[in-house]
């Protein structure tokens, strides 16, 4: 298990063994600076496979019964829970840096937002919440200085709001009256239009794309006139 040495104070291209001081280390750096640490690409597989290690002593030892091995299993126990929670802290810490960096990018829009030290898993979290500040900006602040209603451009199809396989809607149009099986939560549809929440029993004036969704998945049933 090796790490390239961004906690090493002497060279930052040093590598090292990943264990409790190096990651305890890696924490305290994480907290004690303003910027987003560098990682090196492995650090998470190594991590598992540290953490995973000390597990593995826990279940060997249980099958020994002297004293030692009782000992030693407490103490690797309280390394473990230890061990988490550094993990713990060290996400959220990184995850709330990501956080204002995606807040910052979408308010100015600047170049000089350094994104270097993203982990892969991390920049897709980075896009993500950037992309949806971006479209609650231009959707609520960029619609009320010009004197407009907001209109928040939604990201949640139909179909994920409804349990079972996913349809396509068709590019059918007009309506027609269905009567709902079962409760159905609020949802919106391709054209942003907010339809619900709907118990059971309750009847409604649908498109007929949405309303064949709901009819294939035993939401609802037509009304026959």
């Amino acid at each position: 298990m090796r790490i390239r040495g961004n906690m090493a104070e002497e060279s930052d291209s040093a590598e090292i063994s990943i264990n409790y001081e190096t990651l305890y280390e890696m924490l305290r750096k994480e907290k004690g600076r303003e910027e987003l640490q560098e990682i090196h690409p492995s650090f998470y597989t190594n991590l598992v496979s540290y953490l995973n290690d000390k597990i593995g002593l826990v279940d060997s030892n249980r099958n020994k019964h002297d004293l030692f091995s009782t000992a030693e299993t407490s103490d690797i126990q309280t390394q473990i829970m230890n061990i988490r929670r550094m993990i713990r802290e060290l996400f959220e810490r990184r995850e709330k840096k990501i956080i204002i960096m995606a807040l910052n990018k979408s308010r100015t829009n600047s170049d000089i937002i350094d994104t270097s030290n993203l982990m892969g898993e991390e920049r897709a979290f980075y896009e993500d919440v950037r992309g949806a500040m971006d479209r609650f900006r231009k959707g609520v602040l960029e619609m009320l200085i010009t004197g407009r209603n907001p209109a928040v451009e939604s990201k949640i199809p139909v179909e994920k709001e409804i349990e079972g396989p996913i349809v396509e809607p068709s590019n059918e149009d007009g309506t027609t009256m269905v009567r709902f099986l079962k409760s159905v939560p609020k949802f919106v549809d391709k054209e942003l239009r907010v339809h619900g929440p709907f118990q059971e029993d309750d009847m409604a004036n649908l498109p007929l794309d949405i309303a064949k969704v709901l009819i294939l998945k035993g939401r609802a049933e037509e009304m026959q006139g």
